[in-house]
């Protein structure tokens, strides 16, 4: 934090103001602050997430999809933004805040690729969604078990190789088995992907970046919840 700024005599709408530029720069150590001190002045976990992080968060995903922002920007926003979150989850968790929805994203069996799948992950976070991050080399047990034990509105599915992509057909063909099919929403993406191949595999939508799926994320849910 330098010199100048006192966030200590700044007012809160202030601090929202910098703490949304201070995400854009990626400054995780001035997001702890700013959200410590929000938090000290009473505000709201929601609000101070809403206002502040998500708000932040948004116009990273406006840039970066308009390829003013690149993915190592991105990621430094997004560790910022993890920081600010470590803070607020658990209370958020208290004060059962509203969300707009619960996430399982994995990268699939076979495939060790995450960067863009762990960009998703936050930036979805970033946007309301609770998110639970299978990691890599998901196998569709795995995935199914998440979606049951959390009761997952949406089932994110990341490949970087042409040879694992196939194998997002697998888990969609499991998920029907268990009769899941019907209630949670499929998004996949990944370099070698492509609409026409989501739309052979019966995924609900294809997502060619992290902006993109966080777009269509809220799309689905403005849908489940209208």
């Amino acid at each position: 934090m330098s010199e100048e700024i006192n966030l200590k005599e700044m007012p809160a709408d202030e601090i929202l103001e910098l703490m949304q530029e201070d995400l854009y720069d990626g400054y995780a150590e001035e997001i702890v602050e700013e959200v410590q001190e929000l938090l000290s002045r009473d505000m709201g976990p929601y609000d101070i997430l809403i206002q502040g992080l998500v708000a932040g968060m948004e116009v990273v995903g406006d840039d970066f999809r308009d390829g003013v922002l690149f993915v190592p920007e991105v990621l430094m926003a997004a560790k910022a933004m993890k920081a600010g979150m470590e803070i607020l989850r658990p209370l958020l968790a208290e004060t059962g805040a509203p969300k707009m929805g619960t996430v399982v994203i994995g990268t699939v069996k076979g495939d060790i690729h995450d960067i863009g799948k762990n960009l998703v992950a936050m930036m979805l976070e970033g946007a309301g969604f609770e998110v639970i991050n299978l990691g890599i080399n998901t196998s569709a047990e795995d995935f199914i078990a998440a979606i049951e034990e959390h009761n997952a509105d949406i089932l994110g599915m990341s490949a970087l190789l042409t040879t694992t992509m196939i194998y997002m057909r697998t888990v969609i063909k499991a998920l029907k088995e268990k009769g899941l099919r019907d209630k949670i929403v499929v998004l996949v993406g990944g370099a070698p992907l492509n609409e026409a191949f989501a739309e052979d595999i019966e995924a609900d939508a294809y997502c060619r970046d992290a902006a993109v799926a966080v777009e269509t994320a809220k799309k689905f849910m403005e849908l489940k919840n209208g």
